[in-house]
């Protein structure tokens, strides 16, 4: 198979510089991998919940980077965000009222036996307190 560099020039022209607007092109290191995580946290902020916001597809490329990132590097399991909660806080050493600075104890109770689900400003809380992503809680 030949390579024909006119149908990738738009695709340079554009990676080029997107690449550098992330600072990253995949995840190599834990710095690409915090580096990515915040930026998740601010395009949690811009889109919320609105499914079609312009960069909500940027989103979905950055989970999918840091999922593969820490399928590889982090031992968390594959479970629900509730679950993936109450194993980090076992991990961890902590008690519900050591999550006082992302939510109060009876929300964090409340997600914990599954009478309520962990928000988006919540799991970017949980994902600063933990360094780790924001997708991991939602």
């Amino acid at each position: 198979m030949t390579h024909d560099a006119t149908a990738t020039g738009p695709l340079i022209k554009a990676w080029i510089p997107f690449r550098k607007a992330l600072g990253f092109a995949t995840l190599r290191t834990q710095r690409d991998y915090k580096r990515a995580c915040a930026l998740i946290g601010m395009l949690v902020d811009e889109i919320g919940e609105n499914e079609e916001h312009p960069l909500a597809d940027l989103l979905d490329y950055l989970s999918n980077l840091v999922m593969a990132y820490e399928d590889e590097h982090a031992n968390i399991p594959d479970a629900e965000p509730r679950e993936i909660l109450r194993f980090l806080m076992e991990q961890n050493g902590f008690k519900q009222s050591d999550l006082a600075d992302c939510a109060p104890q009876g929300r964090i109770s409340d997600i914990l036996n599954g009478r309520r689900e962990i928000s988006k400003d919540l799991a970017k809380a949980l994902a600063a307190k933990f360094n780790l992503s924001p997708a991991l809680f939602i």
